[in-house]
């Protein structure tokens, strides 16, 4: 039933193609690849479990949070520690790590206007000198722009980019092998294309523009990865792998139910509306992300279940159908295997 709706969405062109697993604790229930893309080249290319997707905002939780998460352990930061302490240009004392990390700090969801990739723009300075749009702590309005200084105070604090450190610090002790900034064009062949933009589909290049042009590092976005290392991601967050990177009580915290719907990095399902992308089946308590080019991660605690959904959804434009999508798999995997 799973495997028969997502190929409706590939047969109708709804999507190019995807990969998907559903793991509950050690079993895993399904796992399943379909479709391809067109490469940049104009050849054609299936989509299998090791291909190396564009995951968008997923950058948030798989990079930049862990990255935060290794520091906080350390003592070398603090919730409580405002931006300022870190990153001087940035003009408002009011707004904390904390606030980056739950979307509350007032800063506004993008830039404006928006970014384009021929545009010769200075993003870090147009994010220093972003305008709160409401006060710090009073609301949630998801903002690129709080990940962007997150990234920038990891690379302040640390004193190395992040891209070599989360490479050192979480990607090599979690063997997550396959997941990096700017892959190398060695790679190319297996990496999905996103979008096409001036008569050519976007292919190993971030995909999200302002992160293109931080020179494809951003803790926004500009992450590739495949799904089996975020399988092995989703295995340390709920406890069926063990790890010694990340203390426990501080992965906990993160998908603890805040305010809004959201925990630190993730969203957590709450119950009530708004209607999160894992549909409505889903323990309270679950938590995940999304990734604009088609990405997912769902994980639910309660029952140590997680699907990693992987589609270049944006291949055939940004009105995607993959919410629809994404909500159509959340439910079929909780009535397929834990209803029953």
């Amino acid at each position: 039933m799973l495997k028969e709706y997502i190929q409706k969405f590939v047969d109708e062109k709804k999507i190019p193609g995807a990969v998907i697993h559903v793991q509950r604790d050690d079993e895993v229930l399904f796992h399943h690849s379909c479709g391809g893309y067109k490469a940049r080249d104009g050849s054609y290319h299936s989509i299998t479990k090791d291909t190396i997707f564009d995951v968008a905002s997923l950058t948030k939780v798989i990079a930049t949070l862990p990255s935060i998460l290794v520091l906080l352990a350390k003592g070398e930061i603090a919730l409580e520690d405002p931006v300022q302490k870190f990153l001087p240009d940035f003009q408002y004392d009011s707004v904390s790590v904390y606030h980056l990390l739950h979307h509350n700090s007032g800063l506004p969801a993008d830039l404006t206007p928006p970014v384009q990739r021929g545009e010769n723009r200075n993003i870090l300075l147009e994010v220093y000198r972003s305008r709160l749009q409401y006060v710090t702590g009073e609301a949630v309005v998801y903002s690129d722009l709080g990940m962007i200084l997150l990234g920038e105070i990891i690379q302040k604090v640390s004193g190395k980019s992040l891209d070599r450190f989360v490479e050192s610090e979480i990607f090599q002790p979690w063997l997550m092998d396959n997941t990096c900034f700017n892959p190398s064009k060695e790679l190319l062949p297996i990496i999905a294309s996103t979008e096409m933009v001036e008569e050519q589909y976007v292919q190993g290049e971030a995909h999200d523009e302002k992160a293109f042009l931080l020179s494809g590092v951003s803790g926004s976005a500009g992450l590739f990865t495949n799904v089996m290392d975020l399988v092995q991601y989703a295995k340390f967050w709920l406890g069926i792998s063990t790890q010694s990177v990340i203390p426990s009580e501080w992965m906990d915290l993160c998908h603890t139910l805040l305010f809004q719907h959201r925990g630190l990095g993730f969203e957590v399902w709450s119950g009530i509306e708004p209607l999160l992308s894992c549909g409505r089946r889903w323990s309270v308590g679950s938590f995940g992300h999304t990734g604009f080019t088609g990405t997912s991660i769902w994980m639910d605690p309660n029952e140590k279940l997680f699907v990693v959904l992987l589609t270049n959804a944006v291949h055939y434009g940004r009105h995607s159908h993959v919410r629809e999508l994404r909500l159509g798999v959340h439910d079929l995997v909780y009535g397929m295997y834990i209803s029953n």
